[in-house]
């Protein structure tokens, strides 16, 4: 069984089609890049994942529910983290994840909190409010809280965004250890070449809506005559005809 299976996902605004027929599938613990620019459908498409839009037409299938008829018991085992989202700024970063354990029904959840604050280094400030960390505290900190029921499926928007790429760095590895460790499967949207070459086993090149191009990352590299994906990002932002 797929993680995440999607047929013919669209989401329409009045006269604008954001999502225009996307179909893919995500494996048990593989992880899956979104890419393309601003307006090509990535949250969007993260949003009807996550049941805050409903789509216009197609279905959505997560861990074999139907997310039209049964998206409760899959989102308890989803969560989600984007740096664009901020926590309630005037909780400590203890308080804040310990209102989202609740939310998901967190068994031992102290205990929870103090392993997620040693792995991903929280401790320090755990009893910080949340709108006095720096941009790397608070990506961890969101990190933690995507964790907090230990997900089958994450759901990442921009996971890096603004971080230095050393801080960048130990997010990407830490995020690869836990998808080996857990089996997690992972949905990436991200404008960060390198790390969706690095982290996605697939990449879904996307263009006002539409997947556009498909493959591994060799694969599409090898597609466009290109040593890096930012060069077949621009091919494809800019029209141009791949080599093959």
């Amino acid at each position: 069984m797929d993680a995440i299976r999607v047929d013919g996902l669209t989401k329409r605004y009045g006269d604008v089609t954001a999502v225009d027929g996307l179909s893919f599938h995500l494996g048990r613990g593989e992880t899956l890049g979104l890419l393309g620019g601003n307006g090509a459908g990535k949250t969007t498409t993260i949003s009807m994942l996550l049941g805050l839009l409903i789509p216009s037409s197609g279905s959505i299938t997560v861990l074999g529910r139907d997310m039209a008829r049964d998206r409760f018991s899959a989102l308890a085992r989803m969560n989600f983290s984007s740096p664009y989202v901020a926590l309630p700024a005037r909780l400590s970063v203890a308080e804040n994840l310990r209102v989202y354990g609740h939310l998901y029904g967190v068994p031992k959840l102290e205990r929870r909190i103090t392993e997620l604050a040693e792995e991903l280094e929280l401790t320090p400030f755990l009893h910080r409010q949340a709108g006095q960390l720096s941009a790397g505290q608070k990506t961890r900190v969101a990190l933690a809280k995507s964790l907090i029921n230990r997900p089958d499926i994450l759901l990442l928007d921009e996971p890096t965004a603004s971080l230095d790429p050393d801080t960048g760095d130990w997010v990407r590895t830490w995020l690869e250890k836990y998808r080996d460790d857990s089996g997690c499967s992972i949905l990436l949207a991200s404008h960060n070449m390198a790390e969706v070459e690095r982290l996605c086993s697939t990449v879904l090149m996307m263009k006002q809506g539409k997947v556009v191009d498909r493959g591994a990352p060799a694969e599409l590299l090898t597609r466009y005559g290109r040593d890096d994906l930012e060069a077949v990002f621009l091919d494809i932002a800019r029209n141009r005809r791949h080599a093959a």
